[in-house]
């Protein structure tokens, strides 16, 4: 019975081991931020280490006013992504305004690219190189089925794909599962103040956007909000297909 009972003790202390070395918690304790953080960034980095190419398909829908049921332009695109060498897009299907289609929706692809160039791409991952993150009070919160821990984060940099506001990672491993603020930085003079939110998804181990929304307000323009759902990943792991 004394075995018995030193195994169990002994395995209640390895398990307080490994929730501490993971960030995670046990029922009433406070998350370790610090140690999240960490979590955080090296998922990331085991993200794009490990992903050495991917395909997607992503549907782009913009709404004027105060519709958004009746978009005013949709592309839908194939997204190819190979690891050193950046994004490009295969258009398969648009529609709806060529106005809205050329000056915003196929911007929006040029300046994905640009964010994806070598050299470029690390700028804009969420991890504390980029951010200040501060966990908020309480820190877990459930969202889609899944323990997450929350973080205000603040962007060292001010840029237009660089958010202002919350993040929520998987409590299990440090993995994106949604962001949402305000740009740090406008897209432009005449767009005024970008909210976005992106939720993620688990595809294959890694955490991949499924569905964006941004909308900007302003004098000039109006209410424009840009949806973009993603579907069909193909992933090409390394060490695996």
């Amino acid at each position: 019975m004394r075995d018995l009972k030193l195994s169990g003790a002994i395995r209640a202390i390895a398990g307080i081991a490994i929730a501490v070395l993971l960030g995670t918690t046990t029922a009433g304790q406070e998350p370790d931020g610090a140690a999240v953080i960490r979590q955080v960034d090296a998922a990331v980095a085991a993200r794009f280490n490990n992903i050495l190419g991917f395909t997607a398909v992503e549907h782009y829908a913009v709404y004027r006013g105060g519709d958004e049921t009746h978009p005013a332009a949709e592309m839908t695109v194939l997204d190819t992504y190979k690891k050193g060498a950046g994004k490009t897009y295969t258009t398969l299907s648009q529609s709806g305004s060529g106005i809205l289609i050329r000056f915003g929706l196929k911007s929006l692809l040029d300046n994905e690219k640009t964010i994806n160039i070598p050299g470029n791409i690390e700028r804009s991952w969420f991890t504390s190189t980029n951010y200040d993150m501060k966990l908020k009070p309480g820190g877990v919160e459930k969202l889609n089925g899944r323990d997450c821990y929350v973080f205000a984060v603040t962007p060292k940099a001010k840029a237009s794909n660089l958010i202002d506001g919350t993040m929520w990672v998987d409590a299990r491993d440090g993995t994106l599962v949604k962001i949402d603020g305000v740009a740090s930085e406008n897209p432009s003079a005449f767009s005024g103040t970008t909210h976005m939110m992106r939720q993620y998804a688990n595809v294959s181990g890694f955490s991949m956007a499924m569905h964006a929304r941004a909308e900007s307000n302003s004098f000039l323009f109006g209410r424009n909000v840009v949806t973009i759902d993603y579907s069909e990943y193909q992933l090409q792991v390394k060490n695996g297909n």
